[in-house]
C-alpha cells in the first residue's frame, strides 16, 4: 500500500499522480481561447477558470501550506477571483480572468516548484497535502467533463475508447447481505489519502438487505418511462415531484424521444445494456419505488462493497488489494460512457456485487453526515460546510474519475437535483 513505500518510491509515485492529473487537465483544455472563455451552463465554470483555480490551489496548498496571508505567484487581487467560496459558478465568467496562455504559463511555473519541494520530501514529511492536490486537480477534471458534455455545438472529445461486453442475465438481479455487524470508513494508518470524510472507522451493525448486483440500465429505466413514471405522482415524494413539474423532466438528461441520446456532441441509439446515467436523486428514488424497491443507504452500499464476511474483514477494494485496474473497473475519463453490465466480473465484491467502482456515480438515500469522531483535514472546509445541507450521497465513482483517487470509502455528495453529474445508480430492498 502507498503508506508503506520507501521515500523515494512514495516520491515516484506522487510525481507520477501530479503528471496524470496535469497531462488531464492540459488535454480537457486543449482548445481555442473562445471555447475556454465560455460558460456551457450556470452550474460549472468557464474551463479556463477551472484551469487557473486547479494552480492558485496547488500554489496555497503546497507552497504556502494553506496559508492566505502569505503571498502567492498570482498578485491578490488575481487570486481572489479564483475563490470557488467567494465566487459562485453562475457568475464566473463575468470575472476578469488570467487569459488562458496566462493560465497555463502559471500553472507550469507553480509545478516547477512544487516538484522542487517534492524531491525534498523526506521520511518525516506527511504526504497527505500532495494526494489532497492530486485529488482536487482530478475533481476538477471531471467538473469540466461535465462542461464539455453539456457544450453545445460539433464533438470536440470523440466517441472515447472501446470497453469489454458485458454479460446477459444481470440486469435485474440482486444478491443479499446478511445482517451483522462491519466496519465503515477507514483511518489513515490503512488509507493515509483518505479524505476527512471517509474517517475514522468504527463499527456499525446492518439489518441484512438485498442489493442490486449491477445498476439499472437503459433499458430497464426506458420501461419506466414508457410507463408514464414520469405523469404519475404516486412514485415521486412530494419534493421531487414539485421539481419534476417545475423543471419539466421527462426523461434523463440528454435522452432524446426517439430512443437517441447525446454525449459530447455524439448523437446516438441509446445502448440497453449500459448503466442509466444524468438522472437526480428524485428520478432514481421514483424508479426504486416503481420497482418495488428502494435506494439502498451509503452504509448498506460500503458493506456490500468491501466487507469479505469468510475473513472477518475489510477489502481494500471489492475485488481485494488490488488497484484499480482496466479489467476490473471502467475509469480514468477514456471511454467516455459507462460500459454495459457485467462487463467486470472479476471486480465483484466478496457478496458478488459488481461495478460497485467505475461506470456511475451511485445515489444512495442518505443525506451528507460526517462519521462519529470525524476531524477536519488541513483543508478544513472541503466536508464540513455541508454537512446538514440539502444534500444526497452518492457512492463508487463514474468512468471519469481518475483511479488514483477513488476509493470505496470515498463520499461524494450533490443536491438531489442534480444531473449534469455522472450519475446511476442501483437498487435495495429490505431483506
Amino acid at each position: 500500500m502507498t503508506h508503506e513505500l520507501p521515500p523515494s518510491d512514495l516520491r515516484d509515485r506522487l510525481a507520477g499522480d501530479l503528471a496524470d492529473a496535469r497531462a488531464r487537465t492540459l488535454l480537457l483544455t486543449d482548445h481555442d481561447e473562445p471555447e475556454l472563455l465560455r460558460q456551457h451552463s450556470s452550474l460549472l465554470s468557464p474551463l479556463v477558470w477551472d484551469l487557473a483555480h486547479i494552480g492558485q490551489q496547488e500554489d496555497l496548498w503546497l507552497l504556502r501550506s494553506g496559508d492566505p496571508r502569505r503571498a502567492g505567484l498570482l498578485p491578490a487581487d488575481v487570486e481572489a477571483l479564483y475563490d470557488a467560496f467567494t465566487h459562485p459558478r453562475a457568475g464566473r465568467a463575468k470575472l476578469p480572468l488570467l487569459p488562458p496562455v496566462e493560465a497555463r504559463g502559471f500553472c507550469s511555473e507553480v509545478r516547477g516548484r512544487v516538484l522542487d519541494r517534492l524531491d525534498c520530501l523526506g521520511d518525516e514529511d506527511d504526504p497527505f497535502d500532495f494526494a489532497m492536490v492530486v485529488s482536487h486537480e482530478q475533481q476538477h477534471d471531471e467538473t469540466m467533463l461535465q462542461a464539455l458534455n453539456l457544450r453545445t455545438g460539433p464533438p470536440l472529445l470523440g466517441a472515447g475508447s472501446s470497453l469489454p461486453p458485458g454479460r446477459s442475465g444481470v440486469a435485474g438481479t440482486s444478491v443479499l447481505v446478511p445482517g451483522g455487524s462491519f466496519v465503515l470508513g477507514v483511518d489513515s494508518a490503512d488509507e493515509p489519502f483518505s479524505l476527512d470524510n471517509e474517517r475514522p472507522a468504527h463499527q456499525v451493525d446492518v439489518p441484512a438487505f438485498r442489493i442490486g448486483r449491477v445498476p439499472v440500465t437503459n433499458a430497464e429505466y426506458a420501461r419506466f418511462v414508457a410507463d408514464g413514471g414520469y405523469a404519475q405522482p404516486r412514485w415521486w415524494s412530494k419534493r421531487g415531484w414539485r421539481h419534476r413539474t417545475e423543471a419539466g423532466l421527462e426523461r434523463p438528461q440528454f435522452w432524446g424521444p426517439d430512443g437517441t441520446r447525446t454525449r459530447f456532441g455524439v448523437v446516438e441509439e441509446l445502448p440497453p445494456d449500459e448503466p442509466v446515467q444524468h438522472v437526480t436523486f428524485f428520478e432514481a428514488e421514483a424508479y426504486a419505488a416503481w420497482a418495488g424497491a428502494r435506494l439502498p443507504t451509503e452504509v448498506e452500499w460500503e458493506k456490500a462493497a468491501v466487507w469479505d464476511p469468510a475473513a472477518g474483514h475489510r477489502r481494500r477494494f471489492p475485488w481485494g488489494a488490488a488497484e484499480p485496474v482496466e479489467s476490473l473497473a471502467n475509469l480514468g475519463g477514456a471511454a467516455l460512457r459507462p460500459a454495459p453490465v457485467g462487463a467486470y466480473p472479476a471486480g465483484a465484491s466478496a457478496y458478488g456485487v459488481e461495478q460497485l467502482i467505475g461506470d456511475v456515480w451511485e445515489w444512495t438515500s442518505s443525506p451528507f453526515a460526517p462519521w462519529p469522531g470525524f476531524r477536519p483535514m488541513l483543508y478544513a472546509d472541503y466536508s464540513a460546510p455541508f454537512f446538514g445541507g440539502d444534500y444526497r450521497v452518492l457512492r463508487g465513482g463514474a468512468w471519469s474519475v481518475a483511479p488514483s483517487i477513488i476509493r470505496p470509502s470515498f463520499r461524494n455528495w450533490d443536491h438531489p437535483i442534480r444531473r449534469q453529474v455522472f450519475s446511476g445508480f442501483r437498487l435495495a430492498w429490505d431483506a
